[in-house]
């Protein structure tokens, strides 16, 4: 696996979203999951990427356990401002200084480690100026518990000012063949311009992307993405359309459809003004790790490239990210 760089920090040019491994997508299987961590150091795929709130706070320990004896060989992402309670309710989006202090810390107990690599603003809480979140990040690199600061889901005013405070290593936000916004809101041109790693999570846009769910009925009864408008009635059946148009240039190239997708994403990379790209694909078995992995070896000609963008230009998509897109706060 080749690395790449997000500002300062060098990662593996693929790297592995655990959310999966502990909600969100069906029920999970806490050896296999350990497994795939696992399996993906083996493979070079060594980015991880988790949150306090996945679970919610199951995720990271799951991870801490996992990397147990391999710390060395890992960078260590995980983030703060989603903050839920215990039994899993959402309270708020929270980026007080004191709570950012607060939930470093716990995230710094549960993962057993004595630094993360780079901790992210998961959401942008609009009730709190962004100059004190980031000031607070700014004390945590000071006090030597992270690395490296990062934010999630922001518009470019807001990325902006909090680079101000503290230079921002990553920003990462959705970004895939079916989810192309930030080429069209400046948020990659933004990244660009400031030297801000960006990194893509949801890149095989919710695993719709495999070609493997044809139905709403493929996935399991607690699976979010039943709630997810792309993956519902009208929506999904335009969307079908998408992937099957990009199915069938994965099968003239000797690839999967999810190979293909990851490929596309790789190669965005400082391509056509971009910043360093890295994708986090999501899964929560070692065989899709694999198949993931192995995308990092497809290589895409220009012409490859324009038949995708024809496949799945921008705004191709039918229905919204999420089921109620105004607690995305940018």
């Amino acid at each position: 696996m080749q690395t790449r760089m997000l500002r300062d920090l060098t990662v593996s040019a693929q790297g592995l979203g655990c959310m999966g491994m502990s909600e969100f997508y069906g029920t999970g299987d806490q050896a296999e999951a350990e497994r795939t961590v696992r399996r993906a150091l083996d493979l070079g795929v060594t980015f991880l990427d988790t949150a306090d709130m996945y679970g919610p706070f199951t995720n990271e320990r799951l991870v801490g356990q996992a990397i147990a004896g391999r710390r060395d060989e890992v960078v260590l992402a995980t983030k703060f401002g989603n903050e839920r309670a215990e039994d899993g309710s959402f309270i708020r989006i929270n980026g007080h200084a004191e709570y950012v202090h607060r939930a470093c810390d716990a995230s710094l107990q549960r993962l057993g480690v004595d630094v993360i690599d780079l901790y992210y603003q998961h959401r942008v809480d609009t009730t709190v100026p962004i100059e004190e979140t980031w000031g607070a990040l700014a004390e945590l690199v000071e006090a030597g518990k992270i690395r490296y600061a990062g934010i999630s889901e922001a518009a470019p005013d807001t990325i902006r000012r909090a680079h101000a405070v503290l230079p921002i290593t990553a920003l990462q936000t959705e970004y895939s063949l079916w989810t192309r916004d930030p080429e069209e809101d400046g948020v990659l041109a933004t990244c660009a311009d400031l030297g801000i790693g960006f990194v893509a999570y949801s890149p095989i846009g919710r695993g719709f992307l495999s070609g493997q769910i044809r139905s709403v009925d493929d996935l399991e009864p607690d699976d979010f993405r039943r709630r997810n408008p792309r993956f519902q009635g009208e929506a999904f059946a335009r969307n079908l359309e998408l992937v099957d148009r990009v199915r069938e240039l994965a099968a003239a190239k000797g690839v999967t459809a999810t190979q293909l997708a990851l490929a596309w994403v790789m190669a965005r990379s400082g391509r056509d003004g971009a910043p360093a790209v890295v994708p986090i694909p999501g899964t929560k078995r070692v065989r899709y790790l694999e198949e993931n992995a192995a995308a990092a070896d497809v290589v895409l000609t220009d012409d490859d490239l324009q038949a995708l963008d024809e496949a799945a230009p921008a705004g191709a998509t039918a229905g919204d990210r999420y089921p109620d897109m105004s607690t995305v706060h940018r």
